[in-house]
């Protein structure tokens, strides 16, 4: 059985009469690298921040590895955590922030921070308020990264980067997540999120909408078929499970179909058409996630 790594149950914040989160239930197991999407105001922050016990639940409970979030010292023991827009000292350099904040953690592998920043292309000796975005944020990756924390909590932890900078990351969270580390992403990036992420959840106005893994979520959402025929194409429109049906620009015969569920209507439509070709694509993360919204 695998262990829980972080657990909530019916988590709910309120600001006054606006509910931020909503009887959040949740489970994302040890060594997996766990995505969680929404937009501005899904609810993503606010959940990372219970989390953290930043703040402090309208009801319900959370618990990192059977610790409740509520007990601090223990629980931040447990924890890495990089926000999304990163304030530091702004008096400190990069290697007495990342100093002082490994001797809060209790310690830390020199070699393995030096690594992080030679992968990171990172020089920490400038102060703080001198670093660009995406540096500032490479601080906080590596001040995050270099205590191998059980559980690391990201909130847009790549904004700011470059392609380059991007590959690093994610080649550094499967690393953690082989090594046994959970990694919960919040991320506006999908590309991001479906390179990297096992499973993923979709918040939508402060409530969960869908916990799943990719595959999963590829099932649910429709495929995509090109369609090429040799002479007229037949009505498609109206057929079960057919959505959208469009002409493909500069294709004589061809259309775009969006299919969900079985093909076999659409396959019985075409039988006794000449098919020049037939293509069918897997909807994208991006697709799954804007047909929820």
């Amino acid at each position: 059985m695998e262990a829980t790594a972080i657990q909530t149950r019916d988590l709910t914040k309120h600001f006054g009469p606006v509910a931020a989160l909503e009887a959040l239930d949740l489970d994302v197991y040890a060594g997996e690298i766990f995505g969680f999407l929404g937009p501005n105001g899904s609810g993503k922050s606010t959940t990372i921040r219970l989390l953290l016990s930043l703040i402090h639940p309208t009801r319900g409970e959370a618990s990192i590895f059977g610790v409740p979030v509520g007990d601090v010292e223990r629980a931040h023991r447990l924890v890495g955590y990089v926000p999304g827009d990163v304030a530091l000292w702004p008096h400190l350099t990069g290697t007495e922030t990342l100093d002082l904040l490994g001797n809060v953690a209790g310690g830390v592998d020199a070699a393995f921070r030096a690594e992080l920043l030679e992968r990171f292309d990172l020089d920490p000796s400038p102060r703080m308020r001198s670093l660009s975005k995406g540096n500032r944020q490479k601080i906080a990756l590596v001040a995050a990264f270099m205590c191998r924390p059980e559980v690391l909590l990201l909130d847009e932890p790549t904004a700011g980067f470059d392609p380059l900078m991007e590959a690093e990351f994610q080649a550094l969270a499967r690393e953690a997540a082989a090594r046994g580390q959970t990694i919960f992403l919040s991320s506006h990036i999908l590309d991001e999120v479906q390179d990297l992420c096992d499973r993923v959840a979709i918040l939508r106005a402060g409530r969960l909408v869908e916990v799943a893994a990719l595959e999963e979520l590829r099932r649910i959402g429709a495929t995509i078929v090109e369609i090429v025929v040799d002479g007229p194409v037949p009505d498609l429109a109206g057929l079960p499970g057919v959505g959208a049906v469009e002409p493909i620009p500069d294709v004589p015969g061809g259309v775009r179909v969006s299919v969900s569920g079985s093909p076999a209507p659409l396959l019985a439509r075409l039988a006794g058409v000449d098919v020049v070709r037939f293509r069918t694509q897997e909807p994208s993360l991006e697709e799954i996630f804007l047909t929820y919204y």
